[in-house]
């Protein structure tokens, strides 16, 4: 009996000491989905990760001029987050510090998808739906803290190995292989944290694989989901001020 009342208590504990934010999907269980790829045909859904960094402003210019819509996986750093959303791009969670999270406990994982929902709620008023594990390593430890959070999780079939020290060449090289070969459809790996990469590499992507006839969607898109989560909390962006700490 008196396990029972320290649980009731235990839980209404919980209940009023959490945020709407660390209550959502409490109740959830099971592993989160993992998507290696696309469903849809003729769809290229080009992914920017460990952003917002200096160069994505230049990279969602990009973008627009070609009509293409790309999805960016950001970390702590969040600059130009909102003209790549007012842009119609999409944002998803690349987690907090970029930590390897196979090698954390499940409350460190937790806290570091957590810290980049609040600040993204903070920011753009939404709450990514979709989060990609630093460096896709994840495990099924990770799978439960986002099945927690309600999110999904994203990593991608082709990699255009500009973070693992190709020349922008070769990554040129990999992209014409992959456009020749001419799949269903591509979910990419690109970071945007190069210059290589956003002023050499995403043009040459994009006219090479549009010349093949594909479409540049989100992830959401080309996978059919929504991009954000809807918990009937309203998010409302604001300005900076002495409250937005998540260190």
């Amino acid at each position: 009996m008196l396990s029972v009342i320290f649980s009731l208590v235990a839980l209404v504990v919980v209940a009023v000491s959490a945020s709407p934010i660390e209550l959502e999907g409490l109740e959830k269980r099971g592993l989160a989905t993992v998507y290696t790829s696309c469903k849809n045909a003729n769809q290229v859904a080009l992914t920017f990760d460990d952003g917002g960094w200096i160069y994505e402003a230049h990279v969602v210019d990009t973008l627009n001029q070609w009509g293409a819509k790309g999805t960016f996986f950001v970390q702590s750093r969040m600059s130009n987050l909102t003209h790549a959303y007012n842009s119609g791009h999409q944002i998803g969670s690349h987690t907090w510090r970029h930590l390897d999270l196979t090698t954390l406990s499940w409350d460190q994982v937790h806290d570091q998808m957590w810290r980049t929902e609040l600040a993204m709620q903070r920011i753009l008023g939404v709450s990514p739906a979709l989060m990609r594990p630093p460096y896709g390593n994840l495990n099924n430890n990770v799978r439960a803290v986002a099945a927690n959070r309600n999110q999904s999780i994203v990593t991608w079939d082709f990699d255009s190995g500009d973070s693992v020290g190709l020349t922008v060449q070769e990554s040129e090289q990999r992209y014409a292989q992959i456009a020749k070969q001419h799949p269903k459809n591509i979910l990419t790996l690109n970071h945007e944290t190069y210059a290589s990469t956003v002023y050499t590499l995403l043009p040459y992507a994009l006219k090479t694989l549009s010349a093949k006839g594909y479409k540049f969607v989100t992830v959401a898109e080309c996978l059919n989901l929504a991009p954000y989560k809807k918990s009937g909390t309203t998010y409302k962006p604001g300005k900076p001020d002495g409250s937005w700490n998540c260190n």
